[in-house]
């Protein structure tokens, strides 16, 4: 993202070739009278005597690279389909045959997935229609990827029990690890021995590798981000947000608006 400063000068760039347009007509006429010092006096006086346009050019250049990156974002999501929405690794709640999928990258350590679960549960019981994909998505060192290692594991052994555990391990105090995340298994009646033995296959890195490889492919760097439909949406924006794009989503996918 550029930065405000970046976005000022482009601004004033595109309001300078806005303004030295009309003068083209002049300059084929008499070139030599209209010097480079000649033209910049004329935009830099019309500048000051109608600053407005400058704001007005930032605003329209924020929104044009705005609908660059949400293009360049859709076709991303259309790249990674198959993995995205359909990987085999991945956790799936609510309804496998929703009209709506959202998709949740999410890190055990990570205060805002704390604070935004019950915006999915709440998904979950009231939206019949949902289909919800979880990704483990380790970002805040080493006791986040341990964590993660345990639910892949939690996962590919008792998949029915799975949301029980994420629940529990969001819902601890401190920081998650290893030693948590098995606590919170052993805390939702999963043998801690048959997730440890799981652990070590190499499905369970290959996993989490996946991924990171959505992620960056899609430009995620922090926790939660979401995909919805067509469209990513960072950060947690809570229950009322999350359920205005799953209706935008849907009436786009399915008519019904």
């Amino acid at each position: 993202m550029p930065s405000r400063l970046a976005t000022f000068v482009l601004g004033t760039t595109a309001v300078a070739a806005l303004l030295v347009a009309p003068i083209a007509p002049v300059a084929a006429q008499d070139t030599a009278k209209l010097d480079k010092a000649a033209i910049e006096k004329i935009v830099h006086d019309y500048i000051v005597a109608n600053p407005e346009v400058v704001a007005e050019a930032l605003q329209a250049l924020e929104k044009k690279q705005a609908d660059a990156q949400a293009a360049e974002q859709k076709a991303l999501i259309k790249r990674s389909g198959s993995l995205l929405f359909d990987s085999s690794r991945q956790v799936v709640l609510g309804n496998p045959k929703g009209d709506v999928t959202l998709v949740e990258f999410f890190d055990y350590n990570c205060g805002y997935c704390k604070r935004a679960l019950p915006d999915m549960l709440s998904l979950l019981d009231k939206d019949p229609n949902l289909r919800i994909v979880l990704k483990e998505f380790p970002v805040l060192g080493p006791g986040s990827t341990e964590a993660a290692k345990v639910a892949v594991a939690v996962n590919r052994v008792a998949p029915d029990k799975y949301l029980a555990f994420h629940k529990a391990l969001l819902g601890i105090r401190g920081q998650a690890d290893k030693a948590k995340a098995l606590d919170a298994v052993a805390s939702v009646g999963i043998p801690a021995s048959a997730v440890e033995k799981a652990m070590v296959d190499h499905e369970v890195d290959a996993t989490i590798e996946e991924v990171y490889g959505l992620a960056g492919a899609l430009g995620l760097s922090g926790t939660p981000s979401y995909v919805i439909g067509e469209e990513v949406v960072p950060g947690a924006i809570g229950l009322t947000k999350l359920q205005s794009r799953i209706a935008e989503a849907r009436c786009t996918t399915t008519k019904k608006c």
